[in-house]
């Protein structure tokens, strides 16, 4: 059912975690000057786009709780990812981030796989979150596609070739890369 505010039909969306995934992960990605995009996954995300998917980012960056960068230094990352994106006509509808670590700072309902942060997401932007896809290199990433009915899939790249075996005994699709999960996702809408 659609959002009080949302009175028509709700979005479908992509979300996907950042590092790994989206960028390389470099290990507490703080610096803009470092953001790599992974092979093909600018275009998929303008294929995204096209396709009429909502694309918002959810990320765990536990860096923060550790002490090793700033929300300030998250926000430039993401202001650089932004950038990069829009040099290849892609852009994303929203982004997410939990700066906690249960060993630093206790548990907390928005770290991955945690509900908060789609929740939200689906609050602010009328998403449905059972007709979504969540992508990831990690099983967090992947994991709310069970809780909310959506459909997951786990990327090779970054972390997600040790993940394999777990994700496919939960039911998750595995693919190459982000370019692969589009190919799925959109060849299935």
């Amino acid at each position: 059912m659609a959002d009080a505010a949302f009175p028509t039909l709700a979005h479908r969306a992509v979300f996907l975690d950042r590092d790994g995934t989206l960028v390389e992960d470099s290990g507490f990605l703080h610096d803009p000057g470092k953001v790599r995009l992974l092979p093909g996954a600018a275009q998929a995300v303008a294929r995204f786009n096209r396709g009429g998917f909502l694309v918002v980012t959810v990320s765990n960056q536990s860096g923060i709780a550790r002490g090793h960068y700033s929300a300030a230094d998250y926000h430039a990352v993401q202001r650089r990812l932004v950038e990069l994106l829009a040099a290849h006509g892609a852009r994303l509808d929203g982004a997410y981030f939990c700066p906690h670590h249960p060993a630093f700072t206790g548990p907390c309902p928005c770290r991955k796989p945690g509900a908060k942060l789609f929740e939200d997401a689906r609050k602010a932007l009328g998403i449905d979150l059972a007709r979504s896809c969540y992508v990831g290199d990690r099983l967090g990433d992947v994991e709310p596609a069970r809780h909310f009915g959506g459909r997951g899939y786990l990327v090779r790249t970054g972390e997600g070739a040790g993940h394999v075996a777990q994700a496919r005994a939960l039911g998750v699709s595995v693919v190459p890369d982000l370019a692969a999960a589009a190919d799925e996702i959109l060849g299935s809408a």
